[in-house]
């Protein structure tokens, strides 16, 4: 005759086993999104400024003009398109070398993309997050508590 607590715990194994799975699986999606967030956080603002220096590297003046929120019929006020080719223009980039990204930083609304000018020199462009527009970087890095 079987006694009252013979198949006590009976089962425990496969709950303890379920529990676990569901712990370990929850940990690693947890440590997942971390790594994912933090490798494709400015995953947009790198894009778009990949396509601004592409368009420089094609000579597409107008259309690396138009990613600052600007155009020639309207051109913004403080930076004329003039002055835009002075600074980006054909002197600008050297035969056969081109700009490259070498870091980014997020910094409060937007990314700062530090851009190998054609082996010359670096530049520090800001990306703002909302709208994806173009601008020179306001500081040389991210000010304290942004």
């Amino acid at each position: 005759m079987a006694g009252y607590l013979d198949q006590y715990g009976a089962g425990y194994e496969q709950r303890a086993r379920v529990v676990k799975w569901v712990v370990f699986s929850l940990l690693a999606a947890l440590i997942g999104g971390g790594v994912l967030y933090f490798v494709f956080r400015n995953y947009r603002q790198e894009v778009q400024g990949r396509r601004f220096l592409r368009l420089l590297e094609e000579k597409n003046y107008p259309a690396a003009y138009a990613l600052w929120g600007c155009t020639e019929a309207a051109p913004c006020p403080n930076y004329p398109f003039d002055r835009f080719l002075h600074d980006w223009g054909p002197d600008r980039l050297p035969s056969g070398r081109a700009f490259e990204i070498v870091r980014t930083r997020a910094c409060g609304s937007g990314v700062i993309l530090t851009v190998n000018a054609g082996g010359r020199q670096e530049e520090q462009l800001w990306v703002e997050r909302k709208d994806l527009t173009i601008a020179f970087s306001p500081w040389p890095g991210c000010p304290p508590g942004r």
